[in-house]
């Protein structure tokens, strides 16, 4: 792939035959002959975190598969507060629900800095009709965030403060070096787990004094992962 930046987007620079993680994102299970269905663009966009790639209400024009880095899909609920659903890491897709509505339903924002592939739904349609394997990809695509985002949201309104914030810890490791988590603003710790800012800040700091975690950087938004097994099953 040839990574390029926004400002310079949409010009099909792209090399999905040849892609890095190509066996975990949607083209996956296509022939060379299915390539030749591919004529609009599609490109590779690099976004620092905190870019939004897509607005709630806005028309789906396109789903992006993340390549690297971290998304974050939130939504507001009735009473005007903000909540994340669900965390996307690298091999989902942004803006699935663009296949059977005509808007977004969440605002898609970069948790860290991402590398993602932007992919025109006509290019999904034309592949949707007229091959089969990216039909069974995006139904198993499909049923794979739902199942996560109901997951997702069971796991973290479970148990007390300690065990919430444990679980979101635990939850967030991703990449090669599993003890390293990065995190949300406290607010947003808050909302996910239905826990007050001041309840999530001192969790976290008791967490940091009785050597559980050890923060990586001064906004508090980087952890290291010192125990474990005392994570998993924290007393109250």
């Amino acid at each position: 792939m040839i990574p390029i930046k926004t400002e310079t987007a949409w010009r099909g620079t792209s090399d999905c035959r040849s892609c890095g993680i190509r066996d975990m994102v949607l083209f996956a299970d296509l022939k060379e002959e299915d390539f030749e269905l591919i004529h609009a663009p599609i490109d590779d966009l690099e976004y620092d975190a905190g870019h939004t790639l897509a607005h709630t209400g806005d028309t789906a024009g396109s789903l992006f598969t993340i390549r690297a880095g971290m998304v974050k899909l939130v939504r507001n609920t009735a009473d005007g507060r903000q909540r994340i659903v669900r965390v996307l890491r690298s091999g989902d897709v942004v803006g699935l629900e663009a296949l059977m509505t005509p808007t977004y339903d969440s605002d898609a924002v970069a948790l860290t800095s991402v590398k993602v592939c932007r992919l025109p739904l006509q290019v999904i349609q034309r592949l949707n009709r007229e091959t089969p394997r990216l039909h069974q990809r995006l139904l198993g695509k499909w049923h794979q965030s739902l199942k996560e985002a109901d997951d997702w949201l069971a796991e973290l309104n479970f148990g007390n403060a300690r065990q919430r914030v444990a679980g979101l810890i635990l939850k967030m490791r991703s990449g090669f070096d599993t003890s390293v988590v990065t995190l949300f603003s406290r607010e947003d710790m808050g909302a996910m787990l239905d826990l007050k800012l001041e309840t999530v800040s001192r969790t976290l700091n008791a967490f940091v004094r009785e050597g559980l975690v050890e923060p990586l950087d001064k906004h508090g938004r980087i952890y290291r992962v010192l125990d474990v097994d005392r994570l998993l099953a924290p007393s109250d």
